[in-house]
């Protein structure tokens, strides 16, 4: 393993991935800065720009603006009260209020340290129990893998948004448009309405950069101007008795967002919540949260990037994407021809640990540009937003058009925004629905080779001890979701 991660560096160190890393975290960066794109939405903008790219160089560079955005949502969420991106909701508690008495510098400082040693440190874990977990996955076969990934689904739809029932819903949406294109049995066509341009099914990047990116930009438009506070940002180190309140709750924070990170569907905002609300209460002093105590933003960063490394063990492992934003950058895999799951560590060891390397090697790029340049991060926020719309608008056109030179895919990409927009404002989650999209053809495709194993005995699911393990997982938690649900329901007359 040692040996692996060696030759990994020797791959992410070299000045061509170095600078691909540096690009991705850069970009990464503005995208948290800016209100209104949050990862998953930048992450899938952006990726027409790695098409030239080999793959490892691409995955590098989109692993880099994924962890970046995570850094950077946290300089509107202090200086504007805004998060730049879900994840960064709870730092505007403690961090605004530390803007408004002057410490806005000390905050964004604190909030980079906690996310650097968070970040570094559930690397560290990754490299640890990521091969042997993929290990103890080779042995899965046809039935494992479907039950696996309809687990996978089931946890994501079932934790996704307020209502099980809109989740649900939307997953069966994303299996649905997955059908369409070409059967992979009978290769005839299904579901296309004789439209050739369907035959190849509907493009990913299309659809992702509708749902998340032209929706985004809709929603934006609707809000109201931003304020941005004037102060400072000349003290950006934490002074000796700040430093004594933050270490234990960088600690606490990091343990928390990896634990929560190596469970598929929980989604970044829960570390960042739970590691907030333990450091309220094992605090002496807990009235000081909500009027600028610094662990209030210390913890919940930490624990943010320590989620975000963390949560890609399952997906690089079992190939189980657990939010919106790794289900993106699974799509960018696959469209490099690249798996996630137990095979690419034995297949591809060279791409994965190059990647796994640069996680390192980004996070110190991270840090350097976060403490010295955050005061020019935050001068990006006096950019009028019409101006940044058009140009994001502009460039989600030239990418969808770019993939395949088809105008079709444009009319694509602007209808899922539509259709994006419509379904965040009744509040159907998107998550699933991309859940559905990216993993459909791959259940429908272990499915069908366990039923041909199995002469088209359904019984095989239930007869191998590990699948049926997963099938009952995946049953109670549907079952315990929909048990959250039910009081209310019965309350309702």
């Amino acid at each position: 393993m040692l040996q692996h991660l060696l030759s990994g560096f020797a791959a992410a160190l070299t000045p061509a991935y170095l600078a691909y890393a540096l690009a991705g975290c850069v970009l990464g960066t503005l995208i948290g800065v800016l209100p209104g794109l949050g990862p998953a939405a930048g992450t899938a903008i952006l990726i027409p720009l790695t098409f030239k790219l080999d793959p490892t160089g691409a995955i590098i560079m989109l692993s880099a603006i994924y962890y970046g955005a995570m850094y950077g949502g946290t300089i509107t969420s202090v200086l504007i009260n805004v998060p730049g991106e879900a994840a960064s909701v709870i730092t505007c508690i403690d961090g605004h209020q530390m803007a408004k008495q002057g410490r806005a510098g000390t905050a964004l400082g604190i909030a980079a340290i906690g996310s650097f040693v968070g970040g570094t440190v559930a690397t560290l874990a990754l490299v640890a129990v990521a091969p042997p977990l993929a290990k103890m996955a080779l042995k899965f076969g046809p039935p494992e893998f479907f039950a696996l990934m309809l687990f996978g689904l089931c946890l994501v739809s079932g934790l996704a948004g307020k209502s099980m029932l809109a989740a649900l819903l939307m997953t069966v949406l994303g299996l649905l448009l997955a059908m369409i294109g070409i059967d992979p049995v009978r290769g005839a066509p299904r579901f296309a309405f004789d439209v050739p341009d369907l035959y190849d099914g509907i493009g990913f990047i299309p659809l992702v950069m509708g749902l998340f990116g032209v929706s985004e930009i809709l929603l934006t438009a609707e809000a109201p101007a931003l304020v941005l506070i004037s102060t400072r940002l000349s003290r950006l180190l934490p002074s000796r008795e700040e430093w004594r309140r933050s270490v234990g709750a960088i600690g606490r924070g990091t343990g928390i967002g990896f634990a929560l990170g190596l469970i598929p569907g929980i989604g970044a905002i829960v570390p960042t919540f739970m590691a907030y609300i333990a450091e309220k209460r094992i605090s002496k002093t807990p009235e000081r949260f909500g009027q600028g105590a610094i662990e209030g933003v210390a913890a919940p960063e930490s624990a943010n990037n320590s989620y975000a490394n963390a949560a890609m063990i399952p997906f690089l492992t079992l190939g189980i994407p657990s939010s919106p934003t790794i289900a993106v950058l699974m799509g960018a895999f696959i469209i490099n021809g690249i798996t996630p799951g137990p095979f690419l560590f034995t297949e591809r060891p060279d791409l994965v640990w190059a990647v796994i390397a640069s996680f390192f090697i980004g996070n110190v790029i991270l840090l350097a540009l976060n403490l010295p340049l955050v005061g020019l991060w935050a001068k990006l926020l006096r950019i009028p937003f019409e101006y940044l719309s058009a140009g994001v608008l502009l460039f989600c056109i030239v990418g969808a058009y770019s993939l395949q030179q088809s105008i079709f895919d444009v009319w694509v990409m602007i209808a899922f925004g539509v259709i994006g927009y419509v379904f965040r404002k009744i509040g159907l989650p998107l998550a699933p629905l991309v859940l559905g999209l990216i993993l459909g053809p791959a259940i429908e495709k272990s499915m069908r080779t366990s039923l041909e194993m199995s002469a088209g005995d359904y019984t095989i699911f239930l007869t191998r001890p590990l699948c049926l393990v997963l099938l009952i997982a995946a049953a109670l938690v549907l079952a315990a979701a929909a048990m959250q649900l039910a009081p209310k329901a019965w309350r309702e007359p």
